[in-house]
């Protein structure tokens, strides 16, 4: 890395974050000033929207809080985001769920994406390793 990438990294304050995209539940953790004091406020919910690339880019969302659902958009580069926690990935089918508003109790669950393990290697039978070994 080059003197001048470093000294930009160090000034911007970039900081890297898991990926997460819309139907993921995360925890952004929030630095709130009041006067002199400074305190961190986490907001829990699931991701509705992802919108923007570089430092412009941003992300909702929503929670429901009190039977009330909260919605708020972060700014993805901001330096007021101490850190964001990936509880669960969602499986969804859009990349805008504002179709969520909409919907309540269980009928707005998203369901956990579940992962997929990886294909195993076949096993050879003793036969076969001998035919492989005398082709050879």
């Amino acid at each position: 890395m080059d003197a001048v990438a470093f000294v930009h990294e160090q000034l911007t304050g970039i900081k890297t974050f898991p990926k997460f995209k819309a139907g993921d539940n995360i925890t952004v953790n929030y630095k709130i000033v009041e006067g002199n004091k400074e305190r961190i406020q986490p907001f829990k919910g699931d991701v509705i929207k992802r919108q923007g690339t570089g430092a412009t880019a941003t992300f909702t969302v929503r929670k429901i809080s009190d039977a009330i659902g909260v919605e708020r958009t972060f700014v993805l580069t901001s330096p007021n985001i101490d850190s964001i926690i990936l509880h669960k990935s969602g499986r969804v089918r859009r990349a805008k769920l504002f179709y969520l508003r909409e919907l309540s109790g269980k009928s707005a669950r998203i369901k956990e994406k579940k992962h997929v393990k990886t294909a195993k290697t076949p096993k050879v039978s003793k036969t076969a390793k001998a035919k492989l070994e005398e082709a050879k």
